[in-house]
C-alpha cells in the first residue's frame, strides 16, 4: 500500500537523513584558478548582459512539484535569451549521493537546490560558493524573509543559500471520522486538553484517533516538533552536545508513547500507515508534511482539513525544512555562468507564488503576505507556522546524527526501550558522532 508518490514525498524533507552521502571527501572541489568569461558584469544577480550561457540545474522535485518547477524554468528561459537553464532531476536520495562525485569529476551542475540542513555540509566541503553578493546586490535582508529561514542559509558567517520556501508539518483531520466521534468537524483541537478529549471521544466510538508512527516519517518528526513544544532542544547552542534526552524531551516522548499504551493508537504502526488510515477513515488526526495537501486534493471522497499543529506543550513549535538555491563551485570558474546563475536564482525567488502551488510556503515575506497566496487556503493555513518553525541547525555532517535521533524515538515507540533509556542511548551515540564531525570538518 505504500505508494511511490508518498515514498517520494518522504524524501522531500529528507535533508536530515542523507548527511552520510554528502560527507564524502571532495578533494579538488572548487580547485583550480582558471577563470573564463571575464566579460560578465557580476552584479549579484540584478541582470546579465554577457554572451549566452547554458546552465545545468540539479533538483529533487520528481512529483507534481517538479512539473511546476520545470514550467517556471521554461518561463525564465523564454524571458532570458542569453541564459538557458536545463533541469536535471533525481530522487533526493540519489541526488545527494551523486552530487559530491559529480563535482569532483567536473561534471557537477551550475545551480543546485538544497535542503537547509545540507548547506553547512556542502559549504564545509567546498562544494558550493558564497552568495553574500547576491543578497547585497538585490538588497535582500532578514526582514524580507522569516528570520529562521534567512539565518538557515548562513554557515560561518557567510551566506551559501538563498531560501526559496519552507515546508512544515501540518495537522490533518478527517472530518467524517470526527463526526463519528461526536466532534465538531470544523473545530480541530488546538491544545493538549482538547486533543486528549477528542481522542477520548473517538475511542468511545471505537476509533483509535491518532496513530503514532515509529518511523521518521512521520512519528519521528512529530516527536521533533513536540520536543521543541515542551521547550527542549536537540543540541546545545554550539551543536557540540546532543540534548534530546533532557527532561522536556523525555516528557514529550513519554506523552507520545503513552498514546499507544492507552489505546489511542495501535502499536507497531507501519510506514505511511498513519497517513493511509486518515485517508481511509480509520483515524481522525495525522501530523504530516505540507506536501500531503496536493495528494489529498486528488481524493475528492475524503472530507479533510488542515491546520497548524496543536500546541501540546508549553509553546508552539513544528518541524520544518527549507529549499535553498546554491551555486556549485567548478574546477574552472566561468564568471558568465556564475552571473547567469545568480540572475536565475533571483528571478525564481521573485516568482515563488507560482512555486507555492506545488505545496510550499514561499520564503519571501511580500509573496507570503499577498492576496494571491492567501487565496491558496490549505497551504496558506500553515504559513503562521513559519514564525515558530524549528529548523535544523547549520552544522556539517548533521544527517547521520539526526538519523540517530530518529532511531532513538523508533526504539521508544516500538517499546524496545523506555523513553528515557532510548533517548539516553541515542544521545551517547550522537555525541560520539558530533565529536567525529568536529574532527572531520575542523569545527
Amino acid at each position: 500500500m505504500i505508494q511511490n508518490e508518498m515514498s517520494r514525498r518522504r524524501l522531500l524533507g529528507l535533508g536530515v537523513g542523507l548527511g552520510a552521502a554528502a560527507t564524502l571527501t571532495l578533494a579538488g572541489c572548487g580547485g583550480g584558478s582558471s577563470t573564463k568569461g571575464s566579460t560578465a558584469a557580476g552584479n549579484g544577480g540584478k541582470d546579465y548582459t554577457g554572451p549566452k550561457v547554458d546552465l545545468k540545474l540539479w533538483n529533487g522535485f520528481t512529483g507534481g512539484d517538479g512539473d511546476i518547477f520545470k514550467k517556471l524554468v521554461e518561463q525564465f528561459n523564454s524571458e532570458h535569451q542569453n541564459i538557458a537553464v536545463s533541469v536535471i532531476t533525481y530522487e533526493w536520495q540519489d541526488y545527494y549521493s551523486k552530487l559530491p562525485g559529480a563535482v569532483t569529476s567536473g561534471n557537477g551542475p551550475d545551480i543546485a537546490v538544497m535542503h537547509m540542513d545540507q548547506l553547512a555540509t556542502f559549504a564545509a566541503r567546498g562544494v558550493i560558493t558564497e552568495l553574500d553578493d547576491v543578497a547585497k546586490a538585490l538588497e535582500l535582508s532578514e526582514g524580507d524573509f522569516a528570520p529562521t529561514v534567512w539565518k538557515g542559509g548562513i554557515y560561518h558567517d557567510k551566506r551559501y543559500g538563498i531560501p526559496l520556501d519552507m515546508h512544515p508539518m501540518g495537522f490533518y483531520y478527517n472530518k467524517a471520522v470526527m463526526q463519528k466521534g461526536g466532534l465538531d468537524p470544523n473545530k480541530p483541537p488546538t491544545t493538549k486538553d482538547e486533543f486528549t478529549a477528542a481522542l477520548t471521544e473517538l475511542k468511545k466510538a471505537g476509533v483509535q484517533g491518532f496513530w503514532v508512527s515509529p518511523f521518521q516519517f512521520t512519528g519521528g518528526m512529530t516527536f521533533y516538533s513536540l520536543l521543541h513544544q515542551w521547550g527542549g532542544t536537540l543540541f546545545d547552542a554550539d551543536v557540540a552536545k546532543a540534548t534530546f534526552n533532557s527532561d522536556p524531551a523525555v516528557e514529550a516522548c513519554t506523552w507520545l508513547v503513552d498514546l499507544i499504551k492507552q489505546g489511542f493508537s495501535p502499536a507497531n504502526v507501519g510506514q505511511d500507515a498513519d497517513y493511509l488510515a486518515l485517508k481511509s477513515g480509520k483515524n481522525a488526526f495525522n501530523f504530516n508534511g505540507i506536501w500531503q495537501i496536493n495528494d489529498l486534493k486528488k481524493s475528492p471522497s475524503v472530507q479533510w482539513g488542515v491546520a497548524p499543529l496543536p500546541q501540546i506543550g508549553s509553546q508552539k513549535a513544528t518541524w520544518a525544512n527549507s529549499h535553498n538555491f546554491t551555486i556549485v563551485k567548478q574546477r574552472s570558474a566561468d564568471n558568465n555562468k556564475v552571473s547567469g546563475a545568480k540572475v536565475f536564482i533571483n528571478w525564481l525567488s521573485q516568482h515563488s507564488l507560482d512555486w507555492a502551488k506545488g505545496g510550499q510556503i514561499p520564503a519571501r515575506k511580500e509573496v507570503r503576505e499577498g492576496a494571491e497566496f492567501k487565496a491558496l487556503p490549505e497551504i496558506s493555513a500553515l504559513a503562521p507556522e513559519l514564525e515558530y518553525a524549528a529548523f535544523p541547525p547549520a552544522a556539517p555532517g548533521l544527517g547521520e546524527v539526526m538519523t540517530t535521533f530518529y532511531n532513538a524515538f523508533n526504539e521508544a515507540a516500538l517499546g524496545k526501550k523506555s523513553p528515557k533509556q532510548a533517548l539516553d542511548d541515542g544521545v551517547n551515540k550522537a555525541n560520539k558522532q558530533l565529536e567525529d564531525n568536529r574532527k572531520k570538518y575542523g569545527n
